[in-house]
């Protein structure tokens, strides 16, 4: 199983992870995935379809919001936000690195009041630099 990395008890992130992985994420107790690379992205990347159809069939939740670093959208946040919201079961988010999807998530939560400070020492512990977004953070913060 790709290298999955904690940020607390209702998300982990990782880097890329193929339909083969989904039976192991399950069994760790994962309930939903979401996918926030674009398709194509990378030569020999698994489709998200094949990634799709191997969640589904281990009972998991799925949601494919694609972004690309820098470019992230406040409708990706919200979207972020709302599958985070709807999971119900501990959440895997990943990317090529799993830096998009740690920033990703940090935005999403931050948009509902999250404390930029306390974002900022989760992605920390969990590998993750999110110091470069503080300014993005404590907008959506003060706005929630």
């Amino acid at each position: 199983m790709t290298n999955v990395r904690r940020i607390d008890e209702t998300i982990s992130v990782a880097p890329q992870i193929s339909p083969e992985d989904i039976p192991a994420l399950a069994a760790a107790g994962f309930g939903f995935i979401i996918n926030n690379r674009p398709e194509g992205e990378e030569s020999g990347q698994p489709s998200n379809v094949a990634i799709r159809a191997a969640a589904e069939a281990a009972g998991m939740g799925y949601a494919e919001i694609p972004t690309v670093m820098g470019g992230m959208t406040q409708a990706q946040v919200n979207e972020m936000a709302a599958a985070l919201a709807s999971a119900g079961k501990p959440v895997l988010a990943f990317c090529r690195s799993g830096t998009r999807s740690c920033n990703l998530w940090a935005l999403a939560e931050a948009s509902k009041g999250g404390d930029p400070e306390t974002l900022i020492a989760k992605g920390a512990a969990a590998g993750y630099d999110l110091s470069g977004i503080r300014p993005v953070l404590d907008q959506l913060s003060a706005r929630a």
